[in-house]
């Protein structure tokens, strides 16, 4: 997965490079191309990327419920403590 990521992200880079050369050619072509891969970016290589990033994560740890709140108030009790 993290190389398919890779060579997309190359693809992309290359496509957008791409676009604005061909921007200053031709201007409609160029504006195509660019939109293409941003719609591309958007819709396919970002999910990609964000379920890569969170697969394996437990979204409990990333949000603020009571026990997440206690144990923030424990770890400044013990911050200022040691101070």
């Amino acid at each position: 997965m993290t190389r398919l990521l890779q060579i997309l992200f190359a693809c992309i880079v290359i496509a957008i490079i791409t676009g604005f050369v061909l921007k200053s050619n031709n201007p409609i072509i160029g504006d195509r191309v660019i939109g293409v891969t941003i719609l591309f970016t958007t819709f396919i290589f970002m999910p990609l990327f964000i379920y890569h990033r969170w697969k394996d994560k437990k979204l409990a740890d990333y949000t603020l419920t009571p026990e997440n709140f206690k144990k923030m108030k424990e770890m400044g009790k013990k911050s200022k403590q040691s101070k």
